[in-house]
């Protein structure tokens, strides 16, 4: 083995440990801003709840719009043949 390819070789493998050292930095780093994030958004729920907690309480809305009819129980849609009479004097092609 020559000096060139021992250098070669060395080379390669600093290369190889310097990226697993870096990929287990990078993953320190992402865990660390994972914790950092996860803490955050624990504190925030904890001040929401406790605000909602010292809030009175909202009146329930039980208030809900029915869904208007279009047509009363006594009164029936024209025919079929009516209503293409007026699909097609209205300009419609069916």
């Amino acid at each position: 083995m020559t000096k060139e390819d021992r250098n070669r070789a060395d080379a390669r493998f600093n290369k190889a440990a310097h990226a697993a050292h870096e990929a287990k930095n990078g993953k320190t780093e992402r865990d660390a801003a994972l914790k950092a994030v996860t803490d955050n958004m624990a504190k925030l729920k904890a001040l929401r709840l406790a605000r909602e907690a010292a809030e009175p309480p909202r009146p329930a809305t039980a208030t809900k719009k029915a869904r208007a009819k279009s047509k009363t129980s006594g009164e029936k849609s024209p025919a079929l043949s009516d209503w293409l009479a007026g699909q097609q004097s209205g300009g419609r092609r069916t």
